[in-house]
């Protein structure tokens, strides 16, 4: 059995999907559906049993025994933008800890999703270096939600016990229902196919020219690859980076997506909003070292190729992951 919480969002119901590939059924979703279309990530998808979030960390709490081998803890709020900080704080923080002190108790093999945002501005590097953590400053309190369990984790000497997986900038199928958090390949499919250009953010930083601001892209398939290397490597643990190792620009992101469509390029440059002005970051790159040492080898998609699949398995068919 292997419980997957956020198993009706992004990454969660990709994580689903392969497992599903891979001849396992076996599995407990655990989320909040709300009035979204996130349903739709379910259907097609192979599961034993469904869980409300709120009913499943009350039986957490109550030491329940769910004969689990595995939790895949996906589920969190993701926003960015988010300002509630007592509510990230409750359903990022506070939610993870119940469940990494339930594994541990119980046995059960943890795999958490952390991220790339606890970087910050990316000032001390993107190594993944659990020495590291407590001098990491994150732009946003998303970010900051994420670092605090990391720490946490740390302090309570559970990093060497459980695995944690910082995503950097993961797109594909099954983000539709994020709405202002889809990536921007999402975003841009959409642009492009109604009009016929994209619009991009101005550079402000001297450093970097317009539309030639760094970030490290990965495919969902991959990310679920390497997040699924945890589970069968169960003696591996600590914070991991998971991305493709190599940063891109926007223009190659966007210049992608005009091939996979076959239309010619067309970018305009539109001015940076101020409210996230002062959060921008304009470099990231997964330091896949550890990773790789830990024994993670398989060959990780270029944007390219990452985007081509995107675009013309799944966009352009409208389909998702299961359908």
């Amino acid at each position: 059995m292997i419980i997957v919480t956020g198993g009706a969002g992004f990454i969660g119901s990709a994580i689903v999907w392969r497992l599903n590939e891979q001849g396992f059924n076996d599995i407990i979703i655990v989320d909040e559906l709300g009035q979204d279309e996130k349903w739709k990530n379910l259907a097609g998808l192979n599961f034993s049993d469904f869980i409300n979030k709120n009913d499943f960390i009350q039986k957490i709490k109550e030491n329940y025994n769910f004969n689990a081998a595995s939790i895949i803890h996906m589920g969190a709020n993701s926003a960015t933008t988010e300002k509630d900080a007592d509510f990230l704080i409750k359903n990022n923080f506070e939610y993870t800890k119940e469940l990494a002190l339930y594994s541990v108790k119980n046995n059960v093999r943890f795999v958490y999703a952390s991220s790339a945002a606890t970087y910050g501005d990316g000032t001390l590097g993107f190594d993944d270096d659990e020495s590291k953590i407590d001098k990491l400053r994150p732009m946003n309190m998303y970010g900051y939600s994420k670092s605090l369990f990391d720490l946490w984790a740390l302090k309570k000497g559970l990093l060497g016990k459980i695995a944690g997986v910082k995503y950097f900038n993961v797109y594909g199928p099954n983000e539709y229902h994020k709405q202002d958090m889809r990536s921007v390949v999402h975003k841009a499919f959409e642009q492009i196919s109604s009009t016929g250009s994209v619009k991009l953010f101005k550079s402000q930083n001297y450093l970097y020219k317009d539309g030639e601001q760094l970030r490290d892209f990965v495919y969902v398939k991959d990310a679920v690859d390497m997040t699924l290397f945890f589970l069968e490597k169960p003696g591996v643990s600590g914070l991991f980076n998971v991305g493709t190792g190599k940063a891109r620009t926007w223009k190659d992101l966007v210049t992608a997506i005009f091939n996979a469509l076959d239309i010619k390029v067309n970018i305009e440059f539109v001015e940076l909003p101020e409210a996230i002005a002062s959060k921008y970051q304009y470099f990231t790159e997964a330091n896949l070292t550890k990773i790789n040492k830990a024994g993670y080898g398989k060959p990780i998609l270029s944007i390219e190729e990452g985007i081509t699949d995107y675009v013309k398995n799944y966009l352009l068919k409208n389909k998702y992951f299961g359908y």
